[in-house]
């Protein structure tokens, strides 16, 4: 974890909660994706301000948790844009780079693997199944609805397992 104080978690996405993909959906639009050229252009999302508050509050009485569906591959460019932002400091769980499996199932899987030793006070995200599911699992979930999504952007969480 990132601490053993003991406190709470919240958990936060980055894709459309903390960052705004708006610029880079255009990637998405194609057959095929184009996934390299969509990662790439991470580093130029801006911060979307309703989820950077919400982290910042969050961070007065939570360890923070970012559990995104970025493959590991963008874990430097993930951790320079989160410093350059200013974001609070935490721990930071990404895909493998070969894990295609839709974010509701990757996000659930390892929000009980995080449950085991802490409390989990919040999951914030834009994917609605992701917080259906967590909910359903006994999770309290703050669906990020402060941007809109492309329909590309959701069937690559929900099918393609892409982020």
């Amino acid at each position: 974890m990132t601490g053993s104080s003991g406190r709470p978690i919240a958990v936060f996405d980055l894709d459309n909660t903390l960052a705004d993909t708006g610029h880079r959906q255009r990637f998405l639009r194609g057959r095929p994706r184009d996934w390299a050229g969509f990662f790439a252009a991470a580093p130029q999302d801006p911060p979307i301000a309703e989820g950077v508050a919400l982290v910042e509050e969050s961070a007065r009485e939570c360890d923070i948790v970012y559990l995104t569906g970025r493959p590991e591959r963008c874990r430097r460019d993930t951790l320079d844009w989160l410093a350059a932002q200013g974001l609070p400091q935490g721990r930071v769980l990404m895909r493998a780079d070969a894990d295609r499996r839709p974010a509701r199932y990757t996000k659930l899987e390892i929000l009980r693997r995080l449950a085991r030793d802490r409390e989990i006070r919040v999951l914030v995200d834009d994917d609605e199944l992701v917080c259906d599911d967590a909910e359903r699992a006994g999770f309290t979930a703050v669906r990020a609805r402060w941007v809109s999504r492309s329909a590309a952007l959701t069937d690559a969480q929900n099918h393609e397992g892409r982020t």
